[in-house]
């Protein structure tokens, strides 16, 4: 039998589309084993956000083969789209896959044998329009589901709409067929992924809205819908308040901002100003007090003045925000950006900003978490044991940490959020809900209907 591999960089899209590449190879004979492990193929599924995709994709290749240096190595992804000559010419890499290639990879992988040079397979980007639907498998507490791909944003720091093409999405009623799929895989958490989902349905009668209505509706023992990313002008207040109604979709929104001053903005080619993204977060708080608010932003984009930064600064540490995502600008080709005559921000000034907004955030994030403290919250927690613990996420986003116990994985457990630690972590205690009779950590009577399990002991109420 036939072993692939896989390494994943960059987005839960990127995940969710490893993982069903891997289910069809699968379904054509090969064994998946762990990166780590001698493979027959490596595929290697890149991204092209950061500035350092070459160097990282070199890196790779090198990892996968000292595990075997006969393997067949496959790159695929959004830098193989966007750059195919460059990864071609890594040395071990056989073959480059683009975008509408790399759910065809079974076709190409007849021969294992070493290429003396690397065949590089792809279109032109403007020739892919068709949807693939898939979902990541890999993952007993939830799964990241693809509903829309592409983007016809064209921001000026962006090259992801040349490496994915135009916004695209299934119908409502496919989605559906897919959503039902993922939710077959035992998880209780779907996290709904895209480019740019808020544009679901785009040209068509159909919209984002209509279909987390419909998700909503849906039987199974999925517990939790969460909202990957959304932009704020497709974050309709109909969604919001939908949001706020609903028992399934958790109050936890990841919002891209970029920059609080207007005139970046628009520099920017982003689609609001900072007066919309305001309104979306106070109409988030007003229904959701206890919603989490994540936030992209960019610093150093040309033509960003010191006076610009700290506007942005301003505004982001008035908001009722939870956490940052800060991203320091880098040239990409082929982008607005590289080609207006704005003056460039030195790289040392880039990280200088980076890192205050990098403060920033941790202060937001333990103001957001401290609220918590001794309250009660729902914790689906993983499977990985962390040096004898295990970790958790509560509807709203807040980690939480407690002893291992495999029993819990994948269960979502009413859970006292006791100390916030110093890493931004809370210490949990669990409280069980379970009949009278037979105690749930030890064999003894219960006669209390309430268990109460702690971290360290268990004070059973017999």
């Amino acid at each position: 039998m036939r072993t692939v591999a896989f390494h994943t960089l960059g987005c839960k899209l990127n995940f969710s589309e490893t993982s069903t590449i891997a289910r069809q190879l699968i379904a054509a004979g090969y064994e998946r084993v762990d990166f780590k492990e001698s493979a027959n193929v490596y595929i290697i599924n890149t991204c092209s956000v950061t500035d350092q995709a070459d160097a990282t994709c070199r890196n790779i290749v090198r990892q996968a083969l000292k595990m075997n240096p006969n393997a067949f190595v496959a790159v695929i992804g959004c830098y193989a789209q966007l750059k195919p000559k460059e990864i071609a010419a890594i040395e071990g890499v056989d073959i480059v896959l683009g975008a509408n290639e790399k759910f065809n990879i079974a076709g190409y992988l007849e021969n294992l044998d070493k290429l003396p040079e690397a065949g590089v397979h792809s279109c032109e980007i403007k020739d892919v329009k068709e949807f693939i639907p898939g979902f990541s498998s890999n993952d007993r507490t939830r799964t990241f589901l693809k509903l829309q791909d592409g983007c016809d944003y064209f921001c000026s720091f962006c090259t992801i709409p040349l490496a994915r093409g135009r916004s695209r999405s299934e119908t409502i009623a496919n989605s559906i067929i897919s959503t039902k799929e993922a939710m077959a895989t035992g998880v209780k958490e779907i996290v709904l992924t895209g480019v740019n989902i808020g544009d679901f349905g785009s040209g068509t009668d159909e919209n984002f809205h209509q279909l987390i209505q419909q998700l909503d509706e849906l039987e199974g023992d999925v517990e939790r819908f969460r909202i990957s990313s959304i932009e704020p002008n497709l974050l309709s207040d109909e969604i919001i308040r939908f949001c706020a109604s609903s028992q399934r979709f958790v109050p936890h929104f990841h919002i891209p901002l970029q920059s609080g001053s207007d005139e970046m903005l628009e520099k920017m080619r982003r689609r609001y100003d900072s007066s919309l993204y305001r309104s979306r977060i106070e109409t988030i708080k007003e229904l959701m007090p206890h919603a989490c608010i994540g936030v992209d932003v960019i610093v150093g984009h040309p033509g960003e003045t010191e006076q610009e930064f700290l506007k942005t600064y301003a505004f982001l540490n008035e908001l009722p925000i939870s956490y940052l995502h800060v991203f320091t600008y880098s040239e990409r080709p082929n982008t607005t950006a590289v080609r207006v005559k704005d003056e460039v921000v030195p790289v040392p000034e880039r990280r200088k900003r980076n890192k205050m907004l990098t403060i920033l955030s941790e202060k937001k994030k333990r103001s957001f978490y401290e609220p918590f403290a001794g309250t009660t919250r729902p914790v689906l927690f993983e499977h990985e044991n962390k040096d004898g613990f295990m970790f958790g996420y509560t509807d709203n986003y807040l980690r939480v940490r407690i002893p291992f116990d495999d029993s819990l994985t994948g269960k979502i457990v009413s859970t006292e959020l006791v100390l916030l630690g110093d890493d931004g972590v809370f210490e949990g205690n669990m409280k069980v809900n379970v009949v009278a009779g037979t105690c749930c950590t030890y064999n003894i009577r219960i006669t209390n209907s309430t268990c109460t399990r702690n971290s360290y002991t268990c004070p059973c109420l017999c």
